[in-house]
């Protein structure tokens, strides 16, 4: 009788687990509204960071739900399951394609010892190679080593392009003070010296116009939250220079500080495209290197075909280089 009487007091498997069906629906709206929340002291921002790794709260949100035996919970979890496959499924499958009419690369070099490191990338065989965080101590090293693989370089501040193509026109970006975001200016004001730059790479099938950059920290504190303002200034000044480029064949490689589903980068992506979404197997995150948990490293192209894109070994930097091959249409 006492048994039989508990059984009746236990609420339905639908009743059961009220804050789990509750959290189970706030994933699934969160993750494809996700450009919808403010971003104040960066929190939009934080959240588009980490977006994919949203999706480890499912199976977790499941155990519980079949631990609770809560046919509600465990249902509501079909509407991130689905949002998560919507966003990300497609990243999953190997994408990639033979052949490749150029292959390039970049890596933030850090603190990566520069001839080792320097080896390593010129055996990628990269046509192209953007190399960010160059010290004056380092930037040396690296132009001895690669000198035999790469017969033209430039070197602006802190960036650098090694090319087995010839070079022309190379120029700084300011990607420090851009005029609409004067009111934060002073946010980019500890960036030493000039961290991007352009040319123009002579190929075969014409000239392509490469942008290597590498835009300002991002800081989550106590006191600002998830700070972002200099790397914002940065990828504003990046897409209004790639807007006005003139030639349709155009490389950004980079280091963006920030992922490529990022709201500062709604601008960027309205020119170009990401070769890890479009010829890549999964994320290739590239930070921080002994366990990457985001891709902040990228190969952007317009008028290009991608074939195929990876990363690379570490070389000692917090960052793995990447790499891609694409054809010229």
């Amino acid at each position: 009788m006492r048994n039989a009487l508990r059984a009746c007091s236990r609420p339905e498997p639908w009743k059961r687990g009220p804050v789990l069906t509750a959290l189970a629906l706030l994933l699934g709206l969160l993750l494809p509204l996700h450009a919808t929340i403010p971003d104040v002291a960066g929190l939009g921002s934080l959240v588009e960071s980490v977006l994919p790794w949203l999706g480890v709260c499912i199976p977790i949100l499941l155990a519980a739900a079949l631990w609770r035996r809560s046919l509600s919970a465990a249902t509501a979890l079909l509407l991130p399951a689905v949002a998560w496959t919507t966003l990300f499924g497609g990243l999953l499958p190997d994408k990639s394609h033979p052949g490749g009419d150029l292959t390039v690369a970049t890596h933030n070099v850090g603190a990566a010892a520069p001839v080792p490191t320097a080896r390593t990338l010129a055996a990628s065989g990269a046509d192209l190679l953007a190399l960010e965080e160059l010290t004056p101590q380092a930037t040396p090293l690296y132009e001895k080593t690669l000198a035999r693989t790469y017969p033209h370089h430039t070197v602006l501040g802190t960036v650098g392009l090694w090319s087995k193509l010839p070079l022309a026109a190379a120029r700084p970006i300011d990607i420090m003070n851009y005029g609409p975001l004067a009111a934060t200016k002073s946010a980019a004001a500890e960036l030493p010296e000039n961290r991007a730059l352009h040319t123009t790479v002579t190929t075969p099938d014409g000239p392509l116009a490469v942008y290597v950059a590498h835009l300002g920290s991002v800081r989550l504190t106590p006191r600002t939250g998830f700070w972002t303002a200099s790397r914002n200034i940065g990828a504003a000044a990046l897409s209004r220079a790639i807007a006005t480029e003139r030639n349709p064949h155009v490389l950004l490689l980079a280091d963006l500080n920030g992922t490529w589903d990022d709201r500062a980068f709604t601008d960027l992506r309205t020119h170009l495209h990401s070769t890890q979404q479009t010829s890549g197997t999964g994320f290739g995150f590239t930070w921080p290197a002994t366990f990457p948990m985001a891709r902040i490293d990228q190969i952007l192209y317009r008028g290009l075909t991608p074939n195929h894109s990876w990363t690379l070994p570490e070389t000692g930097s917090d960052h793995l280089p990447v790499a891609a091959t694409l054809t010229w249409p």
